[in-house]
């Protein structure tokens, strides 16, 4: 309808594809966070000498269980702030519809 009026390929973009999928943008966002973290922390578990991934591979070479948790703790953490993050985002664009 929108090429009948003579809409440009960028007006259809901004004007109603864009607004149509926000609700998919913001749930692709909720689940990558999580997969986001364990990529990084995959990728420091195998070449890092240092960060997350590193300290918790050397806690459980070094069995201090301690440098596992606390890693992890921070982890989750990140994660719920990232999360949180996302969902204020949310609102903030649900408002403005």
């Amino acid at each position: 309808m929108a090429k009948t009026f003579k809409a440009s390929k960028f007006q259809i973009l901004t004007k109603i594809i864009i607004p149509a999928n926000i609700s998919t943008f913001i749930n692709s966002l909720k689940v990558n966070i999580g997969l986001s973290l364990v990529g990084v922390i995959s990728g420091e578990f195998l070449v890092s000498k240092a960060g997350l991934g590193y300290l918790i591979v050397y806690g459980g070479q070094v069995f201090k269980l301690d440098l596992v948790m606390t890693s992890v703790l921070i982890l989750g953490i990140l994660a719920g702030i990232m999360y949180a993050a996302v969902l204020i985002l949310e609102k903030i664009i649900e408002r403005k519809k």
